[in-house]
């Protein structure tokens, strides 16, 4: 076989998997359980994705005019996964973040202010603009933070579950066990990370639900081609917790999955391996010019868009109304763009307070 075949036979078998991977994606799509929902989670969940949308719009746009420096990893594309599984968790609840983590921060209840400002690096920014991008914090919404190396997140993430039940069965804390959620890609689970705290989160029957977003493609690596085993939920048999596949494209897929595993976790029924198939729309990160997808997979997924399918569904069936929809999206724009002013307007770390933060008060 000359060169020019094997290229060929490349390209037709990278497009079967293209094909195969978004049917999959299509024949679980959950469409019965809005109806049973209140139409005001559904605007809560169509906002949450809109914000979470136009905020990264934004960021691009000031990415790109030189406000934002250092790498910028957005989230578009992935939206139902962010809101599914974080707004079906409660106040108390924590999450553990990637380097792709500004939404997941939003969905946590961070608010956009404080998270633009640390992205400009301004002193009011969620972690006094010492972070950035990639290591968006909040205590006080107990968001973990993000984290820039593959993995890192997934010890900590297993670390305040542990916590969550040796308050209650050391320490004899009565209140309700508060979940752990931990996202991560595709790409960190062939690390050994994944598999020791999969183990542990077993054992000890940890509250924490383990959230692989595969977006298909580890940076530049295609996650068919690096992975023996290409579908993920299937790893949490050798440990012995469920694993579970799901549509990340479609929200309420995405949220009836959490629900389900959020419940078993406070029960003490320990922890859940959640696979949501999903996508990125843009490159890797803004530094990345995107030329390895090819147009035809990415025209693809983009027709799947989780935001359009989702105001599609409720306007289908009447759900929402689209006024309704009309004022959540001015709602949102006019957040984002307030955030903006605010980063502007906000004062940079004072030179002096080099060393502040770096120890516990």
């Amino acid at each position: 076989m000359n060169i020019n075949s094997q290229i060929l036979e490349f390209k037709k078998t990278k497009y079967l998997i293209i094909y195969l991977m978004i049917e999959k994606t299509k024949a679980s799509i959950v469409s019965s359980t809005a109806s049973n929902l209140d139409p005001n989670i559904l605007k809560i969940l169509l906002e949450d994705m809109l914000l979470g949308r136009n905020f990264e719009d934004m960021c691009a746009q000031m990415y790109y005019r030189g406000k934002m420096f250092g790498f910028v990893h957005l989230y578009n594309g992935q939206e139902a996964v962010s809101t599914g599984i974080i707004k079906a968790l409660k106040q108390d609840d924590y999450v553990c973040s990637t380097y792709r983590d500004h939404v997941h921060a939003l969905s946590k209840g961070v608010p956009a202010n404080q998270v633009m400002a640390e992205l400009f690096g301004k002193e009011t920014g969620c972690s006094h603009g010492r972070g950035g991008s990639m290591h968006i914090f909040s205590a006080a919404h107990n968001f973990l933070g993000g984290f820039a190396f593959i993995g890192e997140g997934i010890p900590i993430a297993t670390g305040a579950a542990f916590q969550s039940i040796y308050q209650k069965q050391v320490i004899g804390n009565q209140s309700e066990t508060a979940v752990t959620a931990c996202f991560f890609g595709d790409g960190t689970t062939n690390n050994g990370q994944f598999f020791e705290c999969l183990n542990m989160a077993v054992l000890w029957k940890l509250p924490i639900i383990f959230v692989v977003e595969n977006n298909q493609w580890a940076i530049g690596m295609a996650h068919h081609r690096s992975s023996s085993k290409p579908e993920i939920y299937k790893k949490a048999d050798v440990f012995g917790l469920p694993g579970i596949e799901v549509d990340g494209m479609d929200v309420l897929a995405v949220r009836s999955a959490a629900e389900k595993a959020i419940e078993r976790a406070r029960a003490g029924q320990g922890p859940t391996l959640i696979e949501a198939l999903t996508y990125r729309f843009r490159g890797h990160s803004l530094a990345d010019p995107d030329e390895l997808r090819c147009k035809e997979e990415k025209e693809a997924w983009i027709a799947r868009d989780p935001i359009k399918c989702f105001k599609k569904y409720i306007l289908n069936n009447n759900l929402i109304t689209i006024k309704d929809i009309e004022e959540i999206e001015q709602k949102v724009k006019q957040t984002v763009d307030s955030s903006v002013e605010f980063a502007i307007s906000s004062p940079e770390p004072d030179v002096n307070d080099l060393y502040k933060y770096l120890f516990a008060d």
